[in-house]
């Protein structure tokens, strides 16, 4: 599909599939701001060199947003993207719905997640994900066969966007599953898992998780501009990657976990959550790991860990969509993309470590 196709539908998904209305707070948060820095000119990555500004363009980026010390010191747009522009998250919703999860746990609406999926959700008894517990979905180590290659058009996330598109029922997609290793053993990417989430944030709660993120973290973050989520024939979100909202509203989850969860000195993340979600407690979960993604990287409770020594941690989807936050340096950077190649065998302009180099790069500059 063509770049300006690709760009159009990221930022006007509400155009072609139903929605809901995540409304924005009305004390809305505003970053300080100053005239956009110089980025660097160059960086290196497995010993080769990018110019900055080349691999901006051949990535497809549609919008930058660089934030250090709560002040804005980079924003640009492309490719059709504006400050009040919402652009799909797709899989960067993961970390949402951790944050929400956790926020469900405080509450008392979930007593742990050494439960098993089914103690809440007796519909999927029979399925891969009986018995398995909710630590290990939130994990990604839930065990269940599930080929995620979105270059495949029969691979079981391409089947799941067609009946998406067609106003099939998630729920009842995965109550198809089926499992292939043991829970709790080895980090396998499953965009099923996050559904799982969401279904027993909903089930516990009695909410759509429209309005639980709306009052939960939409409002209290101080969001500029109202977000919206995708969702089924059935009304049921798209969990897994559906928000869709600006840039600088999303960096307001940055800061929140550039915090551990703290707001403005209010407490909306747990502490112990935020640490449990940005630490890889076990060994399949490590970066690295032979058990570990094919990304290399590290993982927690929905949120992608690096394998630096500066405690950096990012929220991340397909096409290159990316929240990076860095505490040492107190930097947050987010990057909207429309990436055409994404799908392009050893692209460099599609990796996620070479975007993480640039970042790494960027984070330091003037620390």
């Amino acid at each position: 599909m063509p770049l300006d196709e690709i760009a159009y539908s990221f930022i006007n998904m509400d155009e072609y599939l139903p929605t809901k209305i995540v409304e924005k707070s009305d004390q809305p948060f505003l970053f300080a701001r100053k005239e956009n820095i110089t980025l660097p000119e160059e960086f290196v990555h497995n010993e080769n060199t990018y110019n900055t500004a080349h691999f901006i363009d051949s990535s497809d980026t549609q919008g930058f947003l660089v934030i250090q010390d709560d002040t804005i010191v980079y924003e640009n747009y492309w490719n059709g993207q504006q400050e009040d522009i919402q652009h799909i998250s797709w899989s960067m919703a993961k970390s949402y719905i951790s944050a929400l999860f956790g926020i469900a746990i405080e509450e008392g609406h979930i007593k742990s997640i050494h439960q098993t999926v089914d103690e809440y959700l007796p519909q999927l008894k029979g399925s891969g994900y009986e018995g398995v517990k909710i630590k290990d979905v939130l994990q990604m180590s839930s065990g269940i066969k599930f080929d995620e290659t979105y270059s495949d058009p029969q691979s079981d996330i391409q089947q799941y966007w067609v009946g998406f598109v067609e106003g099939d029922s998630q729920d009842e997609f995965t109550a198809n599953m089926v499992n292939e290793t043991t829970p709790g053993t080895y980090n396998k990417y499953v965009s099923m898992d996050t559904h799982v989430l969401g279904m027993i944030i909903v089930k516990a709660t009695g909410r759509s998780l429209t309005d639980y993120l709306e009052e939960k973290l939409w409002k209290p973050l101080g969001t500029e501009y109202n977000a919206y989520w995708l969702v089924d024939g059935h009304g049921m979100e798209m969990a897994l990657g559906g928000i869709n909202a600006t840039l600088r509203d999303y960096a307001k989850i940055g800061r929140l976990y550039l915090n551990k969860g703290s707001w403005n000195g209010k407490q909306i993340v747990p502490a112990a959550w935020f640490e449990a979600s940005v630490s890889a407690s076990e060994e399949h979960l490590q970066p690295e790991s032979e058990n570990s993604s094919d990304k290399g990287l590290g993982y927690g409770y929905q949120w992608w860990i690096t394998d630096g020594d500066e405690g950096e941690f990012l929220a991340m989807g397909v096409f290159n969509q990316y929240i990076y936050v860095n505490p040492t340096t107190n930097t947050i950077i987010v990057k909207n993309s429309a990436n055409k190649n994404y799908y392009a065998s050893d692209n460099p302009y599609a990796s996620t470590k070479t975007h993480l180099e640039l970042y790494r790069k960027i984070a330091h500059m003037g620390k």
